[in-house]
């Protein structure tokens, strides 16, 4: 009896403990696609954050397309093409499953994976402020705001057809 209250006050304490580790807002991106937009700044040995770019994004699973500094990013979650609409040109590359740099995806879909390197600053319901420990030196803050969770709607929006592109674009292909 006494192994049975043990285990059952261990197991309160480690649920109440993981719930502290959640974040509301990103639990629920799960199964939904979510549409928001972003800043996204970086601060390296503790200097003040400057900001990198700020924009819209929209994700899917491990897939997202991301708009900022001019760019825009497409990424199925296997392959990522860059778009450069002024130069005229689309760079293709795989996608590295762990790559949290590259994947705004996985660090909102797969959060719980890096709680230890995330600090909430701000949370609403359709916002979110926090930062992300990127290595011992470089921390990044990241901002969402106007958050909108709908249905899954396939990943034709992530892809990009490079053929359909008109002939003077440059398709520089890494894969």
């Amino acid at each position: 009896m006494k192994k049975w209250m043990l285990v059952t006050a261990l197991l309160t304490l480690a649920l109440s403990l993981g719930a502290q580790e959640r974040i509301p807002l990103l639990d629920r991106v799960a199964g939904h696609r979510v549409s928001c937009q972003y800043v996204y700044s970086l601060s390296k040995d503790e200097e003040p954050y400057e900001e990198i770019t700020s924009g819209h994004l929209l994700t899917e699973g491990n897939a997202f397309l991301l708009d900022g500094l001019g760019l825009e990013i497409r990424s199925d979650g296997t392959t990522r093409w860059t778009l450069d609409p002024e130069a005229r040109e689309v760079m293709v590359e795989n996608v590295k499953e762990d790559d949290l740099l590259a994947n705004p995806a996985l660090i909102l879909g797969g959060y719980r994976s890096y709680m230890k390197r995330i600090k909430v600053l701000a949370s609403g319901a359709d916002s979110l402020r926090f930062t992300f420990r990127l290595d011992e030196d470089v921390v990044a803050m990241i901002s969402l705001s106007d958050v909108v969770f709908s249905e899954p709607q396939g990943k034709s929006d992530f892809t990009l057809d490079v053929k359909s592109l008109s002939k003077d674009y440059v398709v520089t292909d890494l894969r």
